[in-house]
Order: C-alpha cells, then sequence, then structure tokens
C-alpha cells in the first residue's frame, strides 16, 4: 500500500492505494517500446534536400569527353561540385508505426503503476469552474508540492482547466482517454481528478477475486 495525496476543499490529506492492482514489476522493454513509437509518431518527417534533377542550372556538358586532359564531367549540377545536387538526399517520409493494442495498454498500466510505486501520484478536486484561474489552479498544485511537473488528467475535456493551466511551465492537461505511456512518463507527477482516479481504478486495476 501507498500513500496518496488527496486536496479537497478542506486541505491536504492521504489515501491509501494499493499500487501491485495495477502490476508488480516495471516492464522496461515495453515501456521503451511505447515510448519509442509515441516519439516516432510525433516526427514530423518533412527533411528535403535536393537531387540533381531539382537543383537549377544549365545541362549543357561543361568540356568535351576526350582530348582534354581532364577528367570526364557532365553538367555542374552533379553532386561532386559545389552547388550540385546530392546523392540519394533525405525526402519527405511518414515515420508512423504501431504496436499492438494490447501491448500499448500494457505499457500504459504500467507506467501508472511506477507512479503509484513512486508515490507521484495525487488526486485532487476543486479546480477553476466559473472561469479560468491559474493562480487557483497553480495553487492546487503548490499545495500537493507538484507544481514543478505535472500532469492533469481528467475524465472530460475540461475547457475551465485547460486555459488555467495553458501557459504553466511542464504542466499538462488530458483527459483519461488520450493518456498514453509516453504522456505519464513526460511529467514527474500525476494529479487526477476524483471522477478520473475511479475510472482508473476500473479500467486497469485488477479486481481481486
Amino acid at each position: 500500500m501507498v500513500e496518496v495525496k488527496v486536496f479537497k476543499a478542506g486541505g491536504v490529506a492521504t489515501k491509501s492505494v494499493d499500487e501491485s492492482a495495477f502490476g508488480t514489476r516495471v516492464l522496461g522493454r515495453t515501456l521503451k517500446d511505447a515510448i519509442v513509437m509515441y516519439e516516432d509518431n510525433r516526427r514530423a518527417g518533412t527533411v528535403q534536400a535536393r537531387t540533381r534533377a531539382m537543383v537549377r542550372g544549365p545541362n549543357k556538358k561543361l568540356w568535351p569527353q576526350k582530348h582534354t586532359g581532364r577528367a570526364r564531367m557532365g553538367t555542374p549540377k552533379s553532386p561532386l561540385w559545389r552547388g550540385g545536387g546530392r546523392i540519394h538526399p533525405p525526402a519527405p517520409r511518414d515515420h508512423r508505426y504501431a504496436m499492438p493494442k494490447q501491448a500499448r495498454r500494457v505499457a500504459l498500466r504500467n507506467a501508472i503503476f511506477t507512479k503509484f510505486r513512486d508515490q507521484e501520484v495525487a488526486i485532487a478536486d476543486g479546480w477553476p469552474a466559473g472561469k479560468p484561474s491559474s493562480k487557483a489552479a497553480c495553487g492546487i498544485l503548490g499545495k500537493l508540492g507538484m507544481v514543478a511537473s505535472a500532469t492533469v488528467v481528467t475524465t472530460e475535456v475540461d475547457r475551465n482547466l485547460c486555459l488555467s493551466l495553458r501557459n504553466v511551465p511542464l504542466v499538462d492537461v488530458c483527459t483519461l482517454a488520450d493518456l498514453n505511456a509516453r504522456q505519464v512518463l513526460l511529467r514527474r507527477y500525476l494529479v487526477l481528478t476524483s471522477a478520473a482516479f475511479e475510472a482508473l481504478q476500473q479500467r486497469f486495476a485488477k479486481k481481486e477475486s
């Protein structure tokens, strides 16, 4: 059992959570494969260099093929010349690939387990409701001691919360449906709303038989 910080209107309390419901050991290879996949999927893949067909310039042969005493040469667009095209240059490509759905789920569940094991999870309610307020939202994270680096997870898109924390460095807001292993490990702390915590337990925690 680990102690999880709980923030409510009355202040900060603690709650015991059985981290073994989310796993028993760290699956390093699975986490690494998932993170590499998510990072590759974020790559733009727009790098490009010009081939000799793309370089501007004349197509006229610089000098005759024979009897000049010089090496044979074609146009100045040759890759051998300064300003010429490149041989096999990088071209725009799609770096995306996918792991099996079950493997992605296992990676997410294991990433959540590491956060519970390291006592880097908190439950918080009372976020700004009427209008966005960065001061109020950061105040909650500050009382939890998690304002330096955190991912705040909700069940539904909370526009006020997103606007309140969008300019706070190293603090992200996402829904439970959009949560993945990379996002869990990207920030040090994982802050859940009460509804998100209950949904997380129903979705990932193993039920005792």
